[in-house]
């Protein structure tokens, strides 16, 4: 079905523009010309909107002996800002800009593999106090590198899983406790404890249940890469060996992303010259790695990575930061792949001339609200950083979105942004912390072809309230509070050929159609029900519901219907 659906879409897909895609590095005009420095596997870059005036800034970690670097983003350049925050003169490896207190403002988290970690509490007025100590975080050296954020316990509030690239100390998972407190839960929440010096890991929903499950990207080929499965109990279960996800290699980045738009996250993992890993989905908790069959192998050595779609066309391409410089002549140095839309994709180094410094990190944002995105990539030896303008002649139109919580975390992280355009579906999924060692903007963006109007932007909180917009311009940001447009039945059509009965039920609903069916519940409120549909019966087990009335999403191939029924 998979497949047959890829078919369907590309013969669809009549409105997509192709563009000669090209990049320029503008670092030095735009007020970048910089280095990070000389660092032991390099450091890490943001992308993002730290003061939220609407406009992508740009955070930089820096070697020993200097301060962590902030640019502000003024219409289009960049003007260096010296914020207020204690000294941090030792070597650090990630920054991620996170609201942990759903105060309305961002905070600071500094990941160090030679000191300890460190969080700076915003206090609105962008004066930094450093809270580790007080806040039940370590303070010990524990050789990190990456920090992703996520709500695995889906209480409204971030938690943070530590990558530890050491022998000595394991992987660290703290839950946030919502009083500016976190508490260590590795060892019981299932998250392994022995030190496998791990690079980075990820939050992501593997099997769109509405809970956040965890990859980690280990070195080495005998530390196995690792899918913890969220049991949704505050436990995590190892699936890696059954899910096919546990590759032994040099991994480096996790680097999340629906590349074949079937609504399903796909992973990558890049790797040294015996190639990097591109995990597909399938949509049953396993994963195939299908790096060989788009091309997408790289056989080089390479660390970060970033999907976008370059080119506003609709699907997601692919840039990989390579480490070897131009006196290597036989491997790689970086890798820009254009998405075919068709599984596979096209090496077109050409739209990143000059693209040959020892790189690590990438991150994506927007430099001039164009709508057409841009990354930032650091370079090691004391080389400045590239920081490639998107300078695409496209009339290929665009939607970015921006997220605000109030039962979920403010930023909405973990929620999964699906839009609709002439039927055809195409999904985000928001981090806090993703890539090696990088974090992206915090507004996500589609490319939309030539289509001037999407038929709708759905979000799924992972408060379980979802809201949808209907007929939404292109060409704009759209910015979306959470219970502000409610799922509701008016606004779909419902299927002829599909019935459904009883209605009212008492414990299991009958929904006869010879259809594949993806289903979801939810409340009249937009609370995502967690219910099973089993295929053999062709039912619902809704014994468990609470009486009253409740909506259920159908989608059958690209199209979605709406029914209602009542629980007694």
């Amino acid at each position: 079905m998979k497949k047959l659906l890829l078919i369907i879409v590309n013969l669809v897909f009549i409105f997509k523009i192709n563009a000669q895609i090209s990049f320029e590095d503008q670092a030095t005009s735009l007020g970048l010309g910089t280095a990070c420095g000389v660092t032991y596997l390099g450091n890490g870059v943001t992308f993002y909107d730290f003061d939220k005036d609407g406009w992508d800034d740009i955070t930089l970690n820096t070697e020993t002996g200097q301060s962590i670097r902030f640019f502000k983003n003024v219409n289009g350049s960049f003007q260096e800002l010296m914020l207020n925050i204690p000294d941090m003169n030792f070597q650090t490896k990630q920054i991620n800009w996170v609201d942990y207190d759903n105060d309305g403002d961002k905070d600071l988290f500094i990941t160090s593999d030679t000191d300890g970690n460190r969080l700076f509490e915003n206090d609105g007025s962008f004066v930094f106090q450093d809270i580790t100590l007080t806040s039940g975080l370590s303070t010990d050296n524990m050789f990190s590198y990456g920090a992703s954020w996520g709500d695995y316990n889906n209480d409204g509030f971030l938690d943070v899983f530590i990558s530890n690239r050491t022998t000595t100390v394991g992987n660290k998972l703290y839950r946030n406790n919502g009083d500016g407190t976190f508490l260590d839960v590795s060892s019981v929440a299932g998250i392994q404890s022995s030190a496998v010096a791990s690079f980075c890991a990820a939050f992501l929903d593997i099997n769109n249940d509405g809970l956040q499950d965890i990859y980690v990207s280990n070195d080495k080929p005998f530390n196995p890469n690792v899918l913890y499965k969220n049991n949704g109990d505050g436990t995590f279960t190892d699936i890696s060996a059954s899910s096919g996800t546990d590759v032994g290699i040099d991994a480096m980045t996790v680097t999340v992303g629906d590349f074949n738009n079937d609504g399903w996250f796909d992973i990558y993992i890049t790797n040294n010259p015996d190639g990097n890993v591109l995990y597909e989905n399938n949509g049953d908790e396993t994963f195939t790695d299908v790096a060989l069959s788009s091309g997408t192998l790289f056989n080089s050595v390479s660390w970060g990575a970033s999907f976008f779609d370059a080119d506003n066309d609709t699907d997601l391409d692919l840039y990989v930061c390579g480490m070897f410089d131009a006196s290597e002549n036989f491997f790689l140095r970086g890798a820009f792949y254009d998405n075919n839309d068709d599984e596979t994709f096209d090496l077109s180094n050409s739209s990143f001339p000059g693209d040959d410094r020892v790189s690590f990190s990438s991150a994506v944002g927007d430099i001039d609200n164009d709508g057409l995105e841009e990354l930032i990539v650091t370079n090691n030896n004391g080389e400045n950083l590239f920081l490639w303008k998107n300078t695409t002649v496209t009339t290929n139109n665009w939607l970015k979105v921006n997220l605000e919580g109030t039962q979920s975390n403010t930023d909405g992280i973990g929620s999964v942004i699906e839009i609709a355009i002439d039927g055809n579906q195409f999904y985000r999924y928001t981090h806090c912390g993703e890539g090696y060692l990088s974090q992206n903007s915090g507004t996500e963006s589609f490319g939309l072809g030539a289509s001037i109007l999407v038929d709708y932007v759905k979000v799924s909180w992972l408060s379980g309230l979802v809201d949808v917009i209907y007929n939404v311009d292109a060409n704009q940001v759209l910015d979306i509070v959470e219970g502000s447009s409610p799922l509701s039945i008016e606004n779909y059509s419902l299927a002829d050929t599909i019935y459904m009965y009883p209605n009212p039920v008492q414990d299991r609903l009958y929904i006869d159609s010879d259809s594949h069916l993806d289903i979801d519940v939810y409340s009249v409120l937009g609370s995502k029900q967690k219910l099973n549909y089993e295929l053999t019966s062709r039912s619902l087990d809704v014994s468990l519901l609470s009486p009253g009335l409740y909506i259920m999403e159908l989608k059958i191939d690209s199209e979605v219907f709406v029914y209602k029924f009542i629980k007694n």
